[in-house]
């Protein structure tokens, strides 16, 4: 839909006890407005709300219906597929309500839908409390949680998701309501993993738990010639974890751009620092490595440690699927696909799934992927669009050579924007049909469709 007149005029109006700003294309702060994380993402949208309440949110959804304009929802601007962003229709951008109120005697927060990790976590961390946020900290709490919330305490705390326990929701009617086990146990059913389908996320409240301020975190890194011996090591440690100890693996690239490539594990231990030692010994006495970060660090440190890695407008295309198993040939495989990798900031990455995250019944939330093992990751990232083509190229062929060794389900976060529509359904597996009817409640017409879309069906 172009800028019309009548919507100008509409968008006028509203402006008029609108709190935050109505942006359009010819004002001086849409060009930044509109950008998202991921430069691939070039979307125009008609108007962006930037909200800076609550009652804002409200006017931007009845302004888009009034209007007959499609919705995208804009947290911290993350999600790899460009979903916080809409050609033609209206950007509902929250990233300015970003307030944190803790309570440390009840362990619980309420956070803004706008919030990022790295404000969270600033908050909660003056108490030495903390919930399982996501690997970069500069993600929004909102996009990451509804979605499933992978990150650094998941071992021992779960999911992000697994945390929550109300979320304040704006419906397509604009009306407010509150979901949690008490109140809408359908709607807080399905927003633990059923991602923005059912509404506008204003506040979020979770579980806290005593974390640091110090744990034993960071990253180890070894020659790619040793890759074959590390990612085994890596299988053989993630077997026998305890639950305080979170790893990833993977085949990356070294951090100065130069192109060397890398075997490396990255590794969170928010036990005691002396449990953490005691832990992480078998990783760091293991073959020569050539980069050792690992030690105590505050945890907001490490949940923010791979910021630079993922900075803000560099390009991405990634593709994601959980494993079958990490057998040697699938080890055999990663190695042969990384060795093609075109680009200085390509990553394959493993994020193995254990402990708590893997006691929660695949239907007690709307996210079913609860069996130990191994999220494959094949991450393309670069900054020159002229390599567009040829990175693009990498991911495919690596997540096809991959086929053979995954298992079902993928995580809906990492859902691409040119994926199937069955990749939706194969995210939530058991959940599918039921979340289906939780749409069909609570957004029938399907208004908040610009997400990994669950279509409504009674």
């Amino acid at each position: 839909m172009g800028v019309t007149a009548s919507l100008l005029s509409a968008v006028d109006e509203v402006a008029k006890s609108f709190n935050g700003q109505l942006i359009k294309p010819n004002d001086p702060d849409y060009e930044t407005a509109r950008k998202v994380h991921n430069g691939l993402i070039d979307k125009r949208p008609v108007v962006i709300a930037r909200c800076r309440g609550v009652a804002d949110v409200v006017d931007a959804v009845r302004l888009a219906r009034d209007q007959g304009l499609g919705v995208a929802v804009r947290g911290g601007g993350h999600n790899v597929a460009g979903r916080c962003t809409i050609d033609g229709g209206m950007m509902i951008d929250l990233s300015q309500m970003k307030g944190v109120h803790v309570d440390p005697r009840a362990r619980s927060t309420r956070a803004q839908g706008g919030s990022t990790w790295n404000v969270f976590n600033r908050e909660t961390q003056l108490h030495g409390l903390a919930s399982t946020g996501g690997v970069v900290s500069s993600t929004g709490i909102a996009g990451l949680t509804l979605g499933g919330g992978l990150g650094w305490l998941m071992g021992k705390h779960a999911l992000a998701l697994d945390n929550l326990l109300a979320v304040e929701l704006v419906l397509a009617d604009g009306r407010i309501v509150k979901a949690s086990e008490s109140e809408n146990p359908d709607l807080f059913w399905a927003l633990r993993g059923g991602g923005g389908n059912f509404g506008i996320a204003t506040t979020l409240e979770y579980r806290l738990h005593q974390v640091g301020p110090m744990i034993t975190g960071g990253l180890i890194a070894w020659p790619f010639q040793d890759a074959w011996d590390v990612l085994r090591h890596f299988r053989d440690v993630t077997a026998r974890l305890p639950d305080e100890f979170t790893v990833f693996g993977g085949l990356v690239h070294a951090p100065d751009g130069s192109g060397t490539k890398l075997a490396a594990i990255v590794l969170c231990h928010c036990g005691s620092l002396a449990d953490g030692e005691k832990a992480v010994q078998p990783i760091k006495v293991f073959g020569k490595p050539v980069l050792d970060a690992i030690g105590p660090m505050p945890y907001a440190a490490m949940n923010a440690m791979l910021d630079a890695a993922y900075p803000h407008g560099a390009l991405n295309y990634w593709k994601s699927n959980f494993l079958g198993a990490l057998t040697d040939d699938a080890i055999r495989t990663m190695i042969e696909c990384f060795a093609k990798c075109p680009t200085p900031m390509g990553q394959l990455l493993l994020e193995n799934f254990h402990g708590a995250v893997t006691r929660v019944d695949p239907t007690a939330t709307a996210f079913p992927h609860r069996t130990p093992g191994y999220n494959l990751l094949v991450l393309g990232e670069w900054m020159d669009h002229a390599q567009n083509d040829i990175c693009i190229e990498w991911v495919r062929d690596s997540y096809v050579a991959m086929q053979p060794f995954m298992g079902t389900g993928r995580y809906v976060n990492y859902i691409g924007e040119d994926e199937q529509d069955d990749a939706v359904m194969t995210a939530y597996g058991p959940n599918y049909h039921r979340l289906q009817q939780v749409k069909a409640a609570y957004d029938p017409e399907n208004f908040f469709r610009m997400n990994q879309n669950i279509p409504p069906r009674s």
